[in-house]
């Protein structure tokens, strides 16, 4: 009874060890589940615990009453009890998921055998249904969260079109890729006549005889000038110069606010950001000069319309 106890003591432990973890990685779409499973898992150790305490003690008990029951035995007749009274502990201490009692003389019958796997298999199948049921409900849930929220692509993206609409802009969908917001500026620097010159000469990987495709030059572009003008850019950055210019100039990495800055004054123009709540932040070339011939380009920001996150595609003036 004192393993017994121990081993229960250190099931518990466990278990609890097991229904901490659960909790604190449930989310709010599947706490409910989780908080089921546990309670499932508290009731499921408690019974079994119970159970074996009972058949345990009833083994003792069957022996106890059978000393008392009839005379004396011979030593021989003490040995053989003896030895099935620890036969039929071991097995109560080593089989602790099974719910069926151990025989008496320390050997089943054919008929416990037979019911025994049977019983369990039952089990397993009610184990499974019970999940199942589990998974399917927070699925339920879940889907219906999803459609009592709004649709903020679809949302974001009827807003912008209106605000195409009110200020005479029709927009040049961009492939959603890390280039989008170079491809955005080289396209609108094409619709308006622009060459990709700007006023640092950018330096472009030597491809031959093949022109650089347009990111790739605003790409460089914007690296250049952020190189050499670095006391303009450090202050912002959280990794060393050298490697952000290069992830500017040679990799597939997101531009964002301090590329446009670049952008607008390397090639001195103005460019202005619409968002669907109708903002349009514009990035001025500052004291480095005065904007081209006062050229706006227009991108439009995205931020949820793209699977990939946030996007640009170009704004072109209807003519």
């Amino acid at each position: 009874m004192d393993e017994l106890q121990a081993r229960h003591r250190k099931e518990l432990r466990d278990l609890q060890s097991r229904v901490t973890q659960k909790k604190k990685a449930a989310t709010k779409k599947t706490r409910k589940g989780v908080n089921d499973e546990c309670a499932r898992l508290e009731v499921e150790l408690k019974e079994r615990q119970e159970q074996e305490i009972a058949e345990l003690q009833g083994v003792a008990g069957e022996a106890s009453d059978a000393v008392d029951s009839t005379d004396v035995p011979e030593p021989e007749d003490a040995a053989e009890q003896n030895d099935g009274l620890a036969a039929a502990t071991q097995n109560l201490s080593i089989s602790s998921n099974s719910n069926t009692p151990p025989a008496s003389d320390g050997a089943a019958t054919p008929d416990t055998q037979d019911q025994g796997p049977k019983r369990k298999g039952n089990r397993q199948k009610a184990r499974l249904a019970r999940r199942a049921a589990e998974q399917e409900a927070i699925a339920a849930e879940a889907a219906a969260e999803a459609q009592s929220m709004p649709d903020l692509r679809k949302k974001e993206r009827e807003s912008l079109l209106a605000q195409f609409k009110k200020l005479g802009l029709k927009e040049q969908v961009i492939r959603a890729d890390g280039h989008c917001l170079y491809s955005a500026i080289a396209d609108q620097m094409a619709s308006q006549g622009l060459d990709l010159k700007p006023r640092i000469e950018p330096t472009v990987i030597d491809q031959g005889d093949k022109k650089p495709e347009g990111y790739k030059v605003v790409r460089s572009a914007a690296a250049d000038w952020i190189s050499s003008h670095s006391d303009d850019f450090i202050p912002f950055l959280e990794e060393p110069l050298d490697e952000y210019v290069v992830k500017v100039r040679d990799t597939g990495e997101w531009g964002g606010h301090m590329e446009l800055i670049a952008l607008a004054r390397t090639y001195g123009v103005n460019i202005k950001i619409l968002h669907a709540d109708g903002r349009v932040d514009t990035i001025e070339p500052g004291e480095e000069g005065q904007a081209r011939e006062e050229k706006e380009l227009w991108l439009a920001y995205y931020k949820h319309g793209f699977g990939l996150g946030e996007h640009y595609n170009s704004l072109r003036k209807f003519v």
